[in-house]
């Protein structure tokens, strides 16, 4: 591809977007899991809305990984918001899963 002065500027693929890009397809390898597995066995029974429900959980989380990884520029920071996003999606996802808190999000 040639670089006019009015092309120049735009990159087709910058780093930030593949790891974006991974990230989303992460997603959707993540939700192929339950969809195959109810092909297959009774024991994996999910409505449309878990689909929903777990993927606006998971692409949400992705999200904000990669916004934290974009705006904060420190390792160590880096490390401790990202640990406390996944942590607080497990959390969600057990409390969704199982009531571990018996909040009215799970009808107990």
């Amino acid at each position: 591809m040639f670089l006019t002065p009015e092309t120049k500027h735009i990159q087709i693929m910058q780093p930030q977007n593949k790891r974006l890009l991974f990230l989303l397809g992460l997603v959707i390898l993540l939700m192929l899991i339950p969809f195959i597995a109810m092909q297959f066995t009774n024991e994996v029974n999910w409505s449309l809305m878990d689909f929903v429900v777990m993927g606006l959980l998971l692409t949400g989380m992705a999200v904000l990984i990669e916004m934290t990884l974009r705006i904060v520029k420190t390792t160590p920071k880096r490390v401790i918001l990202v640990v406390a996003i996944l942590s607080l999606f497990l959390l969600i996802w057990v409390e969704l899963a199982v009531g571990i808190f018996r909040s009215p999000f799970v009808g107990i």
